[in-house]
């Protein structure tokens, strides 16, 4: 086969680009080069072909009917060239990066705002490991975790994430306002198994607020804080709350905090391994939460650094 006598493939450029912005000014913006270098490529198209391609007013290039005839050509050929060079791009290479919490900041916190994670990083791949005990975060089990504490786990970048503090909290629909009327209500518990880390409970609560006649051995018992959200959402109970975790229903009115006392609870940090601190997918899963509502960063009106 002979070898294929073609003009150049920059002269075959401009005029494509010339022709579709009827302008040389243009499509040298488009392609980066200089209106005189449109128009030399053009016209060294002209006297090769030896035609005229270009009617040319003051501020427009207008295509004769033989211009006309190879722009539609090289339109249709570049567009199939692109689209053939698009298959044939290697797929990105998907991240999958997993984030250990609480089955309650998962569900409460974390989920309704994963679109925004995968509007910045698509090529990250969110697993959420829920679990009340702290798992190992090497790489293979966990990558990072937010956890309840006080902030200090050895070999891992702490950093706080919210406060936490427990309220009592029960659907309106009880009309609960004294702390007197409580023993004429369920107590519902949250009670974890086999977590590390004790939460805040009834007892403790009783102790500050001495309610008479409180039972706070009785009541539903959960080992998910997720279904004691539920439940007092239901009007199945009273429960003692994380008010972190139960603050959109209670800006919606689903559920209300009758009174107090309110007790304080450890705060909640996002912890990650010191030797990955600038790992890329680490970064971005931490950005992500250290400007999710709610969080210090957010309430501040800061970027973390």
């Amino acid at each position: 086969m002979s070898p294929r006598r073609l003009p150049s493939l920059a002269a075959l450029r401009a005029f494509e680009a010339a022709a579709r912005h009827e302008s040389a000014k243009q499509a040298a913006n488009e392609l980066s080069v200089t209106a005189t270098a449109i128009s030399h490529h053009i016209r060294g198209l002209e006297d090769a072909l030896q035609v005229e391609l270009f009617v040319r007013k003051p501020r427009q290039l207008l295509l004769t009917p033989p211009g006309r005839e190879l722009f539609q050509t090289l339109e249709a050929a570049f567009d199939s060239i692109g689209e053939t060079l698009e298959r044939l791009k290697a797929p990105p290479v998907r991240q999958a990066t997993t984030l250990s919490t609480t089955p309650a900041v998962a569900v409460r916190w974390l989920l309704p705002w994963v679109c925004l994670l995968r509007e910045s990083h698509p090529d990250i791949d969110l697993r959420i490991h829920a679990s009340h005990e702290p798992v190992a975060l090497d790489g293979v089990t966990a990558d990072l975790a937010i956890r309840y504490g006080d902030g200090q786990w050895p070999g891992l970048v702490a950093e706080k994430l919210f406060d936490n503090t427990f309220i009592p909290a029960c659907s309106p629909q009880l009309n609960l306002n004294d702390p007197s009327e409580l023993p004429g209500h369920p107590l519902i518990h949250f009670r974890p198994q086999d977590a590390s880390v004790t939460p805040v409970d009834w007892a403790g609560w009783q102790k500050r607020a001495e309610v008479p006649g409180l039972d706070v051995g009785a009541g539903l018992v959960f080992s998910d804080e997720t279904h004691a959200i539920s439940a007092a959402i239901g009007g199945q109970g009273v429960a003692l709350m994380s008010r972190p975790l139960i603050a959109e229903a209670l800006a919606e009115g689903r559920l209300v905090q009758p009174f107090g006392p309110v007790l304080e609870g450890k705060p909640f940090y996002l912890v990650y391994p010191e030797g990955r601190r600038d790992a890329p997918t680490i970064r971005a899963i931490r950005d992500w939460v250290m400007r999710m509502p709610g969080g210090l960063c957010q309430r501040a009106g800061t970027a973390p650094p």
